[in-house]
């Protein structure tokens, strides 16, 4: 069974919202071996609406709709669903009773315009929303053919209404595929997305079984993995043989999987060998101390931070150095990773020099930052040259001070 995925709704292709619940269908369908093959995205226009409709039901088993079901005026999933099958709009009793129960239970009086609520292209079967006044729509179209049809699901577009529905109403109506689909997110950092695909070799090759791609988010390289089997057990074979793979490949640039972050595994390591952690940031807002106190736990091992400009650190960190200002140089963060690691008294420190005021248009200039870890021996520099875009810079470097630190505990 191959499946679709509509989103509906102009606030989603303007960009006021996101569309989340065609991300949350997709993994849904995958768990129960049904692989979706498009995402739609259309905006509150019914002509729009309904030649999708028709290209949908033509080349898709199954297409689920998001959105559209309201009572106003730019609510037009149900419009464009009878334009489909050439039918009327008809009034569901049933439907209506639950609807107006529902603004009797609230003590409001039920507007005119949520009739439309309860309104099916003829043939159509209502499905029941326990949890808001749209309810949704169930279709078997017949295709061109004649000799097969297109299952029709249209839920609200607000998660809390669609998730019960589609579990509750929509998932028991479905044949479930012959396979079973996992997925698998391995995480890394330190190298490009190219380099990573030049060292992972055939293993991103396409027609490869399981699937495995690659995506970059600010510096954090993910490998998505895709297994498709006939049990459960056979697809985590072929995930962990491809990680197995992966590993050798890539070795020290995997730091965690699936939703972990740097600053989880730098915790993890630092509870596990019983140390602790202080930071100085100049230049990135403090978002080095926002990253590891959002970590559960963090408070054990994170001694506390000083967000400042480079020029006041001194002040801060009672420095004996008779300069007045710390250099923007490898010296200058290693002085402040150290003076910060007394100030503390912690196992380690890290230091990170941003200078936001570089220029980012000249292109005989790279902007620079410094990264600089320390504990009570001796201290670690790296320089970064910030051929980025200027919006991520602050993450990026960041993250490479989370995978200093990270480096240098997997080492002890």
């Amino acid at each position: 069974m191959q499946a679709e995925i509509i989103a509906i709704g102009s606030e989603l292709t303007n960009g006021e919202k996101l569309d989340t619940n065609s991300q949350w269908l997709s993994t849904e369908l995958a768990a129960v071996g049904i692989s979706t093959h498009f995402h739609t995205t259309i905006a509150d226009n019914l002509d729009e609406i309904a030649i999708q409709f028709r290209l949908s039901a033509e080349r898709s088993d199954l297409v689920l709709i998001t959105g559209g079901l309201g009572p106003t005026l730019d609510d037009l999933t149900r419009q464009a669903l009878a334009e489909l099958t050439q039918a009327d709009l008809v009034l569901d009793e049933k439907s209506m009773e639950i609807i107006e129960a529902m603004f009797q239970q609230r003590s409001r009086e039920m507007p005119e315009r949520n009739r439309i609520q309860a309104m099916f292209p003829q043939g159509a079967e209502p499905i029941q929303n326990e949890h808001g006044t749209a309810p949704g729509i169930w279709m078997e179209v017949p295709r061109i053919d004649g000799k097969s049809v297109c299952l029709i699901a249209a839920m609200p577009g607000v998660p809390s209404e669609m998730k019960p529905m589609f579990y509750q109403s929509v998932l028991p109506r479905l044949t479930h595929g012959t396979n079973m689909i996992r997925f698998a997110r391995i995480n890394c950092f330190g190298v490009g997305e190219s380099k990573t695909e030049e060292l992972l070799g055939d293993i991103t090759s396409r027609g490869r079984d399981p699937e495995v791609g690659i995506t970059a988010h600010e510096a954090t390289i993910t490998l998505r993995i895709k297994a498709a089997g006939s049990s459960l057990e056979e697809c985590e074979q072929k995930i962990s043989e491809t990680h197995t793979l992966i590993q050798e490949r890539l070795g020290e640039f995997i730091f965690g999987y699936e939703d972990e972050e740097l600053e989880h595994i730098v915790m993890l390591l630092l509870s596990q060998k019983q140390q602790s952690l202080a930071t100085c940031e100049c230049g990135t807002g403090g978002l080095l101390s926002y990253r590891l106190t959002e970590v559960n736990g963090s408070a054990d091992w994170y001694a506390g931070g000083i967000v400042s400009r480079l020029q006041s650190t001194n002040k801060y960190l009672d420095s004996n150095s008779e300069q007045e200002t710390v250099a923007f140089d490898a010296e200058g963060a290693a002085q402040i990773a150290q003076a910060t690691r007394e100030k503390f008294d912690s196992d380690y420190a890290l230091a990170i020099l941003l200078d936001p005021q570089q220029s980012w248009q000249d292109p005989d200039q790279v902007p620079q930052a410094y990264v600089a870890l320390a504990n009570r021996e001796t201290e670690w520099v790296e320089e970064i040259g910030l051929t980025v875009n200027r919006a991520i810079a602050k993450s990026r470097v960041t993250k490479a001070a989370l995978n200093l630190l990270r480096r240098n505990l997997i080492l002890q």
